[in-house]
């Protein structure tokens, strides 16, 4: 099924004002959400049986930085018996520094594989996933400061007494 024919589905099912943009013109196009839909999309997506997206393949989240003032999250979803592959984005206002992180729902309950996903975009990026079922760091050491990709990041100079900038 191609992009169009799912972009189709997910509008009759929660209507036109649920695609808040479509980007055609990637190699791999999109649709952009909002993120209180994301959870009942996704759930959509992996038991409608003309789709059955059954595999999370990767959650990327983007710091789009401060002058644009969003952070994404990029879900790629793969159905395996059918051999066709989906792209959905959500944009959450960029949170300042001292102010609570983004929140976008996590899709655990729907794909097991999206608990290290979300780990680590919350890791690096900075990215609170609400429900998920154990949200911690799970590159860097807990008590790390900040989240490394960020376009904002700074670097600490030491961690528990040992050099880690240069």
């Amino acid at each position: 099924m191609d992009f169009d024919l799912i972009r189709l589905l997910i509008i009759s099912m929660f209507g036109d004002d649920v695609v808040l943009k479509e980007d055609k013109t990637s190699p791999q196009p999109s649709l952009t959400v909002p993120a209180d839909k994301i959870l009942e999309i996704c759930q959509f997506l992996h038991v409608q049986p003309k789709l059955y997206f059954d595999y999370l393949t990767c959650i990327t989240g983007i710091d789009n930085g401060a002058e644009v003032g969003t952070i994404e999250v990029i879900y790629h979803l793969t159905s395996i018996p059918y051999g066709h592959n989906f792209v959905l984005k959500v944009e959450v206002p960029r949170n300042a520094e001292g102010e609570p992180l983004p929140k976008v729902p996590s899709v655990t309950p729907i794909w097991r594989t999206a608990d290290w996903h979300e780990r680590e975009a919350y890791d690096l990026v900075g990215i609170d996933f609400v429900g998920h079922p154990d949200l911690r760091r799970i590159l860097l050491p807990a008590d790390w400061e900040g989240h490394p990709l960020r376009k904002d990041y700074q670097e600490q100079e030491r961690y528990h007494g040992i050099k880690v900038k240069y």
